[in-house]
């Protein structure tokens, strides 16, 4: 029988890589449900507009599929949301990959917002650690501030198990800013994630567990 040819670097798992997670706490009801291997459709809400926005990049560019339902204490503060939006879309992912059999496990990109540059680098390697360099003149988009940027990487690099650097290499607009990083970490994410046809199932780590 001859081998089937793969047509492009992209090559989507045999089992779909799905996952559906639930978490509800007395700030947040959070319902995500995820496909790695989509088409960057995208169902975002949130209640906070702007994380809205970026979360619906972050799907586009990295071309996964990606539904997200949040309730919080948003009348409070923004922080409980998007923390906990990242501790569950990380967990979805996590679980989505299942035994990381055949995976890339690193993915890194450089990109490019106008004048903003963001450098991303993850390692899905199970050993959860954020590296955030992110510093820019203005910090608030309307009434969200960037530092929730960083406590959304947090959350996700925790529960997805993930070595995640993010660094801002140079910017100004915020808006700009938080764009750059989070097309950035969708790129970086979906080169990590992706199937290498080369590894033909194994775990890529010598110590045979991630």
């Amino acid at each position: 029988m001859a081998k089937s040819k793969v047509s492009s670097k992209r090559v989507k798992a045999k089992t779909g890589r799905q996952a559906s997670i639930a978490r509800r706490t007395a700030e947040t009801d959070i319902s995500v449900s995820l496909t790695i291997d989509g088409q960057g459709k995208s169902s975002i809400a949130t209640g906070v507009p702007f994380f809205d926005h970026m979360l619906t990049l972050f799907t586009k560019h990295g071309l996964f599929d990606l539904t997200v339902k949040a309730k919080g204490d948003v009348d409070v503060d923004y922080h409980h949301t998007v923390e906990d939006v990242g501790l569950v879309l990380g967990t979805a992912f996590k679980q989505a990959l299942g035994d990381k059999l055949g995976i890339k496990r690193y993915g890194f990109f450089l990109l490019p917002m106008d004048e903003s540059l963001a450098r991303i680098a993850v390692d899905i390697g199970g050993r959860p650690l954020l590296v955030y360099n992110v510093e820019a003149p203005t910090m608030f988009v309307r009434d969200f501030n960037l530092i929730l940027v960083k406590e959304f990487c947090r959350a996700f690099s925790n529960a997805l198990g993930a070595n995640l650097h993010v660094e801002l290499v140079y910017g100004e607009e915020p808006h700009h800013v938080a764009e750059a990083i989070f097309k950035c970490l969708a790129r970086a994410m979906d080169m990590a994630t992706q199937i290498d046809v080369r590894a033909a199932g194994s775990l890529p780590s010598t110590k045979g567990e991630l």
